[in-house]
């Protein structure tokens, strides 16, 4: 293989990853809420499969090829956990089992949250939210609760959301932060 060939750039992986990423998580968490009428989260699974597992997996390798330790291993890491969810749907495994799973997904999302202090607050948000609902729909395997996997989806549908519009931001250049206001002369550090 040419080692001249351009892989692309970080932030151009960046933009692609996450917009495959909100994708997923929107059709997930939406499906998981049932809120349209026959859309469920198995529903998703192609999607999950293609665009979250493989495209992500293959966003993660570019980034890691232009360079970009953390997105590398933020769409390495999440691709794989949506092949594996993609492909194990349908398999019968017991709840406490996949609940399991969900709670050991977060961990890597924890740890994506917590290592995206410098990229951002939506970025670090959506993996932070993402967190949560892997948090919310594990405990809600466990205890059986198909309310808690109602509110679950509907965090995983908000993370997807802030997802796609951290993308689709840094591609139209629109902001992705809160500016700050420039404090009153008259007031020091003192108070």
């Amino acid at each position: 293989m040419d080692n001249d060939v351009s892989a692309g750039s970080a932030s151009s992986t960046s933009v692609l990853g996450h917009l495959a990423l909100g994708l997923t998580l929107l059709a997930f968490g939406i499906g998981t809420t049932r809120v349209i009428d026959g859309v469920t989260a198995a529903g998703a699974v192609s999607l999950a499969l293609y665009v979250g597992g493989i495209g992500l997996f293959v966003a993660g390798l570019l980034a890691f090829r232009a360079g970009s330790t953390f997105t590398g291993t933020a769409f390495a890491g999440l691709g794989a956990f949506w092949f594996t969810w993609g492909t194990g749907v349908g398999n019968q495994v017991s709840a406490d089992a996949a609940g399991f799973f969900l709670i050991l997904w977060a961990l890597l999302t924890l740890s994506l949250a917590i290592g995206a202090a410098g990229s951002g607050p939506i970025v670090q948000g959506t993996y932070g939210l993402f967190c949560l609902a892997l948090v919310l729909l594990g405990i809600a395997q466990f205890a059986g609760s198909d309310g808690l996997t109602k509110v679950g989806g509907w965090v995983a549908a908000v993370a997807g959301l802030a997802a796609w519009y951290g993308a689709t931001a840094a591609l139209a250049n629109w902001p992705t932060a809160v500016p700050r206001r420039a404090a009153d002369r008259r007031v020091t550090a003192a108070g």
